[in-house]
């Protein structure tokens, strides 16, 4: 996966929006304005999601390309290494189960997240 794949992927997911409130190079992607996934333009050598803590561990465990990530809360959040053992498939993955994870956990008002939901299983999300 390069920066371009990473970006059209992110944007082909429901209700997300791209900024850059960092620096003018580190992409961060949102839903509901809650961040679910970022990294670099310049330097795309990893990427951020964040990720249930017992699932972070397991996958650090399991891949030598996850690791804890270097800017974010390390127990929420994990570095995927597009240089190492992981698939653009097991990318897209991570990416999709960190934006499913903030939308139903960190979006709010209610209401706003029980219709973005609703969208969701209506619709499905892209593989």
């Amino acid at each position: 996966m390069d920066i371009l794949e990473y970006r059209d992927y992110c944007l082909s997911l429901p209700f997300v929006e791209e900024s850059t409130p960092f620096d003018e190079t580190t992409l961060v992607y949102k839903v509901g304005g809650r961040m679910f996934t970022y990294a670099s333009m310049e330097e795309f050598r990893r990427l951020a999601v964040k990720c249930d803590p017992d699932e972070a561990l397991v996958l650090r465990d399991r891949f030598e390309g996850v690791e804890a990530a270097w800017h974010s809360n390390k127990r929420h959040w994990n570095d995927l290494y597009v240089d190492r053992d992981l698939t653009d498939a097991f990318l897209r993955e991570q990416i999709r189960n960190s934006y499913l994870l903030v939308l139903r956990l960190n979006v709010t008002p209610r209401a706003l997240r029980d219709e973005m939901l609703e969208h969701v299983r209506r619709h499905g999300l892209p593989e």
